[in-house]
């Protein structure tokens, strides 16, 4: 990138101006990373000062049997394969409860789009969910798996969200946005929600009062327009609405081993290779400098290693994340050496080691509990690490 383009961006940056697709096209294009991380780093600190958000959550996934095979994933099974499984709601609930120490404040809820489950099943999981943990809110189901609601129920979006609110649902995930352009999605999804049901059913959230998250899913076969263009629809949305409160850009999982039963599900790894940390770091800053309307940026630090997660903090990222204990979706991929449980204190010691003050937050980004950051003579404030 030449200077005058770099000076042109900065000053566009600064004075707080809309940046465009080329401009995101552009910073793509930048191998200057340390420039990058710091202008994406003045970004997060103006929206979020020194602070690094995080919950304490526990992830539930009542059921890994799918309809869909999609070319990334290595969570699903199909009715009576190996390790296909669905719980009974007294099985999750009992299971849940189980994870209810450390004071947890949120239970994450994804599952497979099982083929015969009833609709019944999951209203009803929620409710006896919520009955169990009053506390703890429900984070739950994808905007794929509210699409699949509406073709085994035969109601619409806005009718089973309304019965899942009233169970206790609080907050959709954000995942099945994968990357929204046809040109990349038609060979990664097997499933027929896209863009138009994606956005729909998000924004049928929004209109209810829910606030949710957005993600995208990054270093397989897309191309870094690809990755701007996904932002792009996400922000024009968010101008729309305002439920967006966080940005998850969740890096591509080679199917490294399957341990239980030898099978590689992944159909994409022949002909791709994982975004390297330079590359993830370079994703959250893009992310940071082009979504202006989202307050916040999380690194999912399962998917990209506790080291890589710090460095993203200070590339635009302001939330790492909670205290998972196990994450089937991925480690059923990886098996590569992410961790499967970080602790509060094992986050409050990460957070401060990257030069951070954390906060404890809930599902809807309320602060819950302030920590002392770290020691002054410890860690000068935080800049961007040159990678």
């Amino acid at each position: 990138m030449d200077a005058g383009l770099k000076r042109e961006l900065e000053e566009k940056v600064r004075a707080g101006e809309r940046l465009t697709r080329e401009d995101g096209i552009a910073l793509y294009a930048s191998d200057d990373l340390a420039w990058l991380g710091g202008l994406a780093h003045e970004v997060r600190t103006r929206k979020n000062g020194d602070v690094v958000h995080f919950n304490v959550n526990r992830h539930l996934n009542m059921t890994n049997v799918c309809t869909a095979s999609c070319a990334y994933c290595s969570f699903q099974r199909k009715p009576g394969e190996k390790d296909a499984y669905t719980m009974r709601i007294e099985e999750a609930v009992r299971l849940a409860k189980a994870m209810e120490g450390e004071n947890l404040t949120e239970l994450h809820i994804v599952n497979g789009l099982h083929p015969t489950l009833p609709w019944r099943y999951y209203p009803r999981s929620l409710s006896a969910l919520k009955e169990a943990l009053p506390n703890v809110a429900l984070k739950a189901f994808t905007a794929t798996e509210i699409h699949h609601f509406e073709t085994i129920s035969g109601l619409s979006a806005s009718e089973i969200l309304d019965e899942l609110i009233e169970a206790g649902l609080e907050s959709l995930t954000g995942g099945g946005a994968e990357i929204f352009d046809w040109e990349v999605r038609q060979h990664i999804v097997d499933h027929r929600t896209h863009w138009e049901d994606w956005s729909r059913i998000h924004r049928l959230a929004h209109e209810k009062g829910l606030k949710t998250p957005a993600t995208m899913l990054y270093g397989h076969i897309e191309e870094h327009r690809h990755r701007v263009d996904h932002v792009l629809r996400l922000r024009e949305m968010q101008d729309e609405t305002g439920g967006f409160q966080v940005f998850i850009p969740l890096r591509y999982q080679h199917d490294f081993v399957d341990m239980k039963d030898g099978k590689v599900r992944n159909k994409l790894q022949a002909r791709t290779t994982m975004a390297t940390g330079a590359e993830a770091l370079k994703t959250f800053a893009v992310s940071r400098l082009l979504f202006d309307n989202v307050p916040h940026v999380k690194v999912f630090w399962v998917m990209h290693g506790v080291q890589t997660a710090q460095l993203a903090l200070q590339h635009g990222a302001d939330d790492m994340d909670g205290s998972v204990v196990e994450y089937k979706i991925t480690h059923d991929a990886d098996d590569f050496g992410t961790p499967n449980k970080l602790g509060r204190e094992d986050l409050l010691d990460l957070i401060r080691d990257a030069g951070f003050r954390p906060v404890e937050r809930n599902t809807r980004y309320e602060i819950l509990r302030e920590y002392p950051g770290p020691e002054a003579d410890r860690r000068e404030s935080p800049q961007p690490m040159r990678v």
